[in-house]
């Protein structure tokens, strides 16, 4: 469903604001009682508890509207016998379900309609529609304007369906409903089900009884209350959009959202599942790119429980923790985690995580810790979850345990059985349900089992003058043989440059620049932060598995069926005895990924379609591995940019639900540093094998006649070292963007495209922001056709090697590429500074604007038109504003004198207020 729309969001059309960049952070917290018992209090701390953390959230300059606020809780059985006898009920109030419906006006009628249809056709009683008694006047103006109007609709279980079946009938209910109306943007049911209910909405926690009348009454009697206090980092409110969810609510971002969607999708193909039966379309098309990170990891939360496993089983298999290097691990315990790895990755980012099924609430952090979870249990039996100890005020005599959960931890508690289990139990329990660790014995293969992981150089080397020939197609430099490679093969680091990046951008270069230098990275910022890879080396992995994977929502002893990579950077060897054995039944397909030259520019978008068909084909045909080889480059054929091959084949097989039905790995002499292999990871590859890179490693060890690398520098070792300083640089990137498992990395996108066209975005790039278009097809054949000619039509005098050239990215050439910071700049700076004239000045600026165009600024002009333009055509000055935003300044830097009126006047006008890290106001 499309959540962001007029009536809810301001419009965002003929901005480059994106709604999936849209993120938060929250308070949250739940209450329970362990005995079952149901009641008022319950409910009451609960309200009182997000009252408590209204510093967490934001407030509009009415002082009435938030960002959004609510509870999630049991359905309270008295409430709605009440509301059922009206309509002349008389069965169980334990029959009963209730649906939470947000509908939008005109077509209320007809959305009622088709659900009763549903429910009739499904033989579920509908025992009536009922208007929610609210308080409209509670809320602040934005928040009426866009409410919606809030209708319950109450239906009984049918007579011959247990409580599991109903709940899932239920959900069915809904998913049709969804579907039907999934154009009507301000359509949205916060819940349908037998168990739990919510209310919610873009109310202050402080008012939220007050707008839900419901919430003042007595009989609202519930044993589990989950609460939440929505704070946009850098998103508008909607009331769809607020928490808790449907069965959770969570603090803070899930950085690998895009690939965890991308990849739910791909594995809808192999749904199957005897609950579901021929419903099963039903449960697919869960996830939608408008709503946030936290409503998609809700879909598939829900998706796992309801398909029979245990609330606990599904939140770990979604947030899993770092078990790897864990000491307190059981191998029993380890093996179950590699088993859910194989056909699950990590929904990775900071989290604070509450959850229940209206039977068991829980509690879990991820493999960082990166957000606080505390909790108190007393001697009555209350049990109080929360990120921020002091939101409920519990007498100190009645406490009889306090504590926090660590990283990847998770606290249970059943209100049926009374349980209450932390984690060494809870990993205990889950791990002893199915008998994983044999599975994983008997189906695991390790790569390591039947190939040396040792570094080694191929038999057959590539000959000095071919070599030279691949390195100028593929890009290599002279200025990479003598800055870029020396470092990591002597000291297994990569090259460390003093600060920023003064060469044009890749659409403003001289040169025919290599398709990785159009991305580029994300990382984490505003309540979102990076991790340390070297401190925090435990709980990071390049580790990566190889073959199709099973049905999600089955387990079975096939599922562990994979073959697993210590690191997913292939050496040669380990890469030729894998297409060479196809070990295990692993079924192998090399694809070629080059053109023919004489196909010219146009040749290239041939083959890539070729690529994909082929790619499609292979899966049709159960092979698991697909290795994109370049290694056919030649004078009469010419190398496919790696990364626009692999995004092809991987969007490809993502558009016809198959990826996962096959590993992509991408055997390439183009990436050879750790961005153009984030790159390719990023964008869809299982593994890579940068074979000119080892190849290259090899040559600069051969020509060290000066020793400078070290008298113990052998080909092996320099290889191995090589491969090391991919590794850690890689494993730096992912860490800047907050993710520390390379299988949560893989597809998730985390790219920001400049200059290139939607076209190519669209085919290779699907989801990716391009905000200023920019190369299609055309022009990055024409740059890869530059470099082939440079390499295959030059003459070679005596069969020496080709000169590489040294373009000067890194280090200012008079005949290389432009910079910003010339020697005649520094000259002119220092000339100004020391004497301070205005001509001097002058000089500076004039020098300064002479270089060429290195940024998008640099290209840009006040256009004056000629005659005055007809004051029609002249944007509104309400729509102007809208683009207004204040800097990101955090408390201190700001007083909170200057963050209010900022705030308030960017709140009047129609702009964007930005409040950096704010802070907890006093009053």
């Amino acid at each position: 469903m499309k959540f962001h729309h007029p009536r809810h969001t301001p419009d965002s059309s003929g901005t480059l604001h994106q709604w999936d960049n849209e993120t938060a952070n929250c308070g949250m917290g739940a209450i329970a009682n362990l005995r079952g018992e149901k009641s008022y209090d319950i409910l009451d701390y609960a309200l009182t508890s997000v009252c408590n953390m209204t510093h967490r959230g934001a407030v509009d300059a009415d002082m009435k509207t938030g960002d959004g606020s609510g509870i999630l809780c049991q359905i309270p059985r008295p409430l709605f016998a009440k509301a059922a006898g009206k309509f002349g009920y008389t069965g169980d109030e334990n029959d009963l379900g209730v649906g939470v419906f947000f509908l939008p006006e005109g077509i209320a009628a007809n959305i009622k309609s088709f659900t009763e249809s549903v429910l009739t056709r499904r033989n579920i009683q509908i025992v009536g529609w009922r208007e929610v008694p609210v308080n409209p006047e509670e809320l602040g103006n934005l928040a009426r304007l866009t409410q919606p109007e809030i209708t319950h609709l109450l239906v009984s279980r049918p007579a011959d369906v247990d409580a599991d079946h109903f709940e899932r009938l239920l959900y069915l209910v809904r998913r049709e409903v969804e579907r039907e109306f999934e154009n009507e943007a301000a359509f949205y049911i916060p819940t349908l089900s037998s168990r739990l209910i919510s209310y919610k909405g873009l109310a202050m926690p402080a008012t939220l009884r007050a707008f839900y009348s419901d919430l003042q009454d007595s009989d609202f009697q519930t044993g589990i209350s989950l609460y939440h206090q929505r704070f946009s980092t850098n998103t508008f409110p909607a009331w769809p959009l607020g928490q808790p969810f449907r069965m959770m609510c969570h603090n803070g971002e899930i950085n690998t959202v895009r690939g965890n969607r991308n990849w739910m999708r791909s594995r809808e193909e192999f749904f199957s599942s005897e609950l579901w039966g021929d419903d099963i379309d039903l449960v697919k098309n869960l996830m939608h790119d408008e709503e946030s990170d936290s409503a998609s990891l809700d879909h598939a939360l829900e998706l796992l429980v309801l398909s029979g496993r245990r609330l606990e089983h599904a939140m770990r298999m979604l947030v899993p923790p770092a078990f790897r290097h864990d000491p307190d691990i059981t191998e029993e315990e380890r093996a179950f985690y590699n088993y859910i790895r194989s056909f699950s990755e990590p929904w990775d980012g900071p989290a604070g995580l509450c959850f229940t099924d209206g039977r068991t609430l829980c509690a879990s952090l991820d493999r960082n810790g990166l957000r606080p979870s505390r909790f108190t249990l007393t001697e009555d039996g209350l049990l109080y979850i929360g990120s921020e100890s002091g939101a409920v005020i519990l007498p100190d005599e009645k406490i009889i345990r306090r504590g926090r959960l660590g990283p990847g931890q998770m606290l249970s508690a059943n209100t049926e059985t009374g349980e209450l289990s932390y984690d060494k139990e809870i990993r205990k329990q889950l791990a002893s349900q199915k008998p994983y660790a044999k599975w994983v014995d008997e189906n695991r293969v390790e790569l390591k089992d039947f190939t040396d992981p040792a570094a080694h150089v191929p038999t057959l080397e590539i000959e000095p003058l071919e070599l030279s020939r691949q390195q100028v197609t593929h890009g290599v430099t002279a200025e990479d043989l003598d800055m870029v490679f020396p470092p990591m093969i002597k000291g297994a680091q990569e090259a460390v440059f003093s600060m920023g990046d003064d060469i044009p951008l890749a659409p403003l270069s001289r040169y025919p620049r290599l398709l990785f230098t159009y991305f580029k990275q994300l990382f984490a910022q505003v309540t979102n932060p990076p991790i340390d890879p070297i401190r925090e080396w435990a709980v990071m992995t390049l580790g990566a598995g190889l073959g199709a994977e099973r049905n999600l929502l089955s387990e079975t002893a096939n599922h562990a069926r994979i073959l697993s990579l210590e690191s997913a950077l292939l050496y040669e060897q380990e890469l030729e005895t894998l297409v060479k054995r196809q070990e295990h039944g692993f079924a192998t397909q090399v694809i070629d990924t080059t053109w023919p030259v004489s196909e010219g520019e146009e040749g290239m978008k041939k083959a890539l379609d070729r690529i994909c068909a082929e790619a499609e084909e292979s899966v049709n045909n159960k092979v698991e591995i697909l290795v994109l080889s370049d290694r056919a480059t030649s004078a009469e054929r010419i190398p496919i940019p790696s990364l626009l091959a692999t995004g092809s084949v991987h969007h490809h097989l993502n558009r016809c639900r198959k990826r996962l039905r096959t590993s992509l790995v991408i055997d390439t002499g183009e990436a050879r540093d750790t961005h153009q292999i984030a790159c390719l990871f990023g964008f869809g590859a299982t593994a890579v094998c940068p074979y000119l890179g080892y190849a290259t490693v090899r040559q600069v060890v051969a020509t060290d006649t000066k020793k400078k690398l070290g008298d113990e520098m052998t080909p092996e070792l320099a290889m191995s070292n090589y491969r090391k300083a991919l590794e850690k640089g890689i494993l730096k990137i992912m860490s800047k963007m907050g993710i520390s498992v390379l299988n949560s990395y893989q597809g998730a996108q985390v790219f920001e495209a400049l200059g290139v066209g939607k076209e190519v975005v669209d085919y290779a790039f699907t989801g990716v922001h391009s905000r200023i278009g920019g190369v299609g097809f055309k022009e990055i054949a024409e740059e890869s056709l530059v470099r082939h000619r440079a390499a295959f039509e030059t003459e070679s005098k005596e069969n020496k090697v080709l000169d590489l050239g040294d373009p000067g990215y890194n280090r200012y050439r008079k005949s290389g590429e432009a910079h910003a910071i010339t020697t005649d700049v520094i000259k002119n700076f220092h000339t100004f500074v020391r004497d301070g004239k205005k001509e001097d000045y002058d000089d500076y600026v004039k020098v300064s604007l002479a270089n060429d165009p290195i940024t998008i600024k640099d290209i840009l002009e006040f256009r004056v038109p000629a005659s005055s333009i007809p004051l029609e055509e002249v944007e509104p000055a309400e729509e102007i504003v809208k683009r207004f935003t204040t800097a990101a300044m955090s408390m201190g830097a700001l007083s909170p004198e200057a963050h209010e009126t900022l705030a308030i006047a960017m709140n009047r006008i129609g702009g964007k207020s930005d409040s950096g890290e704010g802070g907890e106001d006093t009053r």
